[in-house]
């Protein structure tokens, strides 16, 4: 079984250079001692913020920075693209009729990166 997510969770891109934070609104009005995530809590700039400075060839900035660079690899600042919902999550627990996420799930990235919970921001509510 996997931990519950709340907002406040610690996560990480395995392009960037920084953790984050993932943000959840409480628009499902389902509290821990902060609002419970589900797996539609994956948008750009509102629940998942820049993870500092990428490193992704895949990421347009990145490669124009490190073609002018002649070469060398050049981060550029994170700006997260997730076309996806976080997956599988746990489809037996149901939040505002979506998936509730659970720490094992993960996110996409357009640019090529996987995003991972690293610290679920809650340790006694499990989920399968």
């Amino acid at each position: 079984m996997g931990q519950l997510v709340c907002g406040g969770a610690n996560i990480k891109c395995s392009f960037g250079n920084a953790p984050g934070t993932l943000m959840v609104l409480p628009a499902n009005r389902v509290m821990h001692s902060m609002p419970v995530a589900t797996i539609m809590d994956g948008k750009p700039m509102v629940n998942v913020l820049p993870f500092g400075m990428c490193s992704s060839m895949a990421n347009p900035t990145v490669a124009s920075a490190t073609a002018a660079a002649f070469g060398a690899l050049t981060p550029m600042p994170c700006v997260p693209v997730t076309p996806a919902p976080w997956a599988p999550g746990s489809p037996t627990v149901l939040i505002g009729n979506f998936p509730a996420l659970n720490k094992d799930s993960k996110l996409m990235c357009a640019w090529g990166g996987v995003i991972e919970v690293l610290n679920p921001g809650q340790a006694t509510i499990q989920v399968p």
